[in-house]
């Protein structure tokens, strides 16, 4: 049998591993029996020299679900992941719902998707168990934007998910990370490649993210906005991000016959009360008490009441007259990872109550003192963040450009809490919905 300093040996030396050999080695990483500094090499090997991914099932031959079918109107499961670096992670951010559970079963996935129609879950020991561990891994050995594992980790959490169709949101900008065009499209083909490769349609989304979207950045507060968008109250720029790709996924399914049709739909199960009734629904299924549910989702709540608010709040003003011409989002966001919004190594807890709220938009005249940002964070960190925050958002005034704080933040008030088809969309319709 081949051992794995061998398989790292053939992979470093430009060797394609076979079948055999690549489920040898996800079975060593998701059972435990790789060491962990042999994981770290295999996955700074593969950063330099993979050239193309095949599609295999091997990361996905534990606990595969039922077939399911990734419809909005009919079974939504999806399979996700935590923060990496500057990004956040979808776990994270539901984690900071009380009670809210992502550690499901298969069993528990197919009974939650019968009733409800979605779930949000993590990975786990036998749900796509090996990019459980590479996931995790990927901060601490610089490749969180190595393509191959990137690839790999998506489209095997979609792969053991069985869907029958797939839309995936690519960024590319200043916040994203590539941060040009041509990076994103590379790596969009590989997806789409490899997820058809597995029997899945799959198209991609090229959205750019230079600033930031919507308007709220960190755990606790994107819940809010989210639950916001699903009132119908949701930032313009988001909901043209979500109408586009659900609008696509109804095409790719053929519940639409175009794009403007399946954006429709879209935004009338939202102003319907359809999407917030079935998070609701969702909520409760996965651990949240019925009354917070509710709460959360009720015409007029005090989100406060149920989700965890910082002690500390500091709004920042504008320092003179101008008009926002820009908005840094990667800044902002290395400042919140900084002050406990992210995690610099696995297994660190994150401060769900952490963030930033933008008061202004691009384009926005603001006067000075006029108050543009409000922040949450911990007090030993303020100092740090007004240092740095000093280059979030360019406001020109009388043709000079000045640096500006545009956003309110949440401060950090200890304890931590731990927490099969060849689709390809048109070029019109990809060029529609590069955003």
């Amino acid at each position: 049998m081949t051992s794995i300093p061998d398989l790292i040996r053939k992979k470093r030396d430009g060797g394609e591993l076979s079948d055999g050999e690549i489920r040898t080695f996800v079975g060593a990483v998701s059972g435990g029996t790789i060491q962990e500094a042999q994981t770290g090499t295999s996955s700074s090997t593969l950063l330099r020299r993979i050239r193309h991914l095949k599609a295999s099932p091997s990361l996905n031959e534990t606990g595969r679900p039922s077939r399911f079918i990734a419809v909005c109107v009919r079974q939504v499961p999806m399979i996700s992941g935590r923060g990496l670096a500057h990004t956040g992670g979808t776990l994270d951010k539901l984690e900071s719902i009380p009670g809210f559970n992502i550690h499901q079963s298969a069993a528990q996935i197919r009974d939650i998707l019968g009733s409800v129609g979605f779930c949000i879950v993590g990975q786990t020991e036998t749900l796509v168990p090996a990019d459980r561990v590479l996931y995790a891994l990927r901060d601490v050995t610089s490749t969180v934007d190595s393509l191959p594992l990137i690839t790999g980790s998506i489209i095997s959490k979609k792969g053991a998910e069985s869907l029958s169709a797939l839309v995936l949101d690519v960024k590319f900008g200043r916040a994203a990370l590539y941060k040009d065009l041509e990076g994103a499209k590379e790596l969009a083909q590989q997806l789409v490649t490899t997820g058809n490769g597995l029997g899945i349609r799959t198209g991609a989304v090229l959205s750019r993210m230079d600033a930031v979207i919507g308007r709220c950045v960190g755990n606790s507060l994107e819940v809010i906005e989210s639950l916001e968008a699903l009132k119908g109250n949701g930032p313009d720029d988001l909901m043209e991000l979500v109408t586009t790709q659900g609008g696509m996924l109804l095409l790719m399914t053929g519940l639409a016959s175009d794009l403007s049709e399946g954006k429709k739909k879209i935004s009338d199960a939202v102003i319907g009360g359809v999407a917030l009734s079935k998070f609701q629904a969702m909520m409760a299924a996965q651990g949240v008490a019925n009354e917070t549910a509710r709460s959360l989702c009720s015409a007029k709540t005090d989100y406060f009441k149920v989700l965890r608010k910082s002690k500390h709040e500091m709004e920042l003003k504008a320092p003179a007259d101008g008009v926002v011409a820009d908005v840094d989002g990667l800044v902002l966001a290395e400042v919140l990872h900084k002050l406990g919004a992210g995690r610099s190594k696995a297994g660190e807890p994150v401060n769900h109550s952490v963030g930033a709220e933008l008061l202004v938009s691009l384009g926005q005249k603001i006067k000075k003192g006029e108050r543009s940002m409000m922040m949450m964070m911990m007090m030993m960190m303020m100092m740090m963040m007004m240092m740095m925050m000093m280059v979030v958002v360019v406001v020109v005034s009388s043709g000079i450009l000045i640096n500006s704080c545009t956003f309110r933040c949440f401060l950090a008030a200890a304890p931590l809490r731990r927490s099969g088809s060849d689709f390809r969309p048109d070029k019109s319709t990809a060029e529609r919905s590069d955003c």
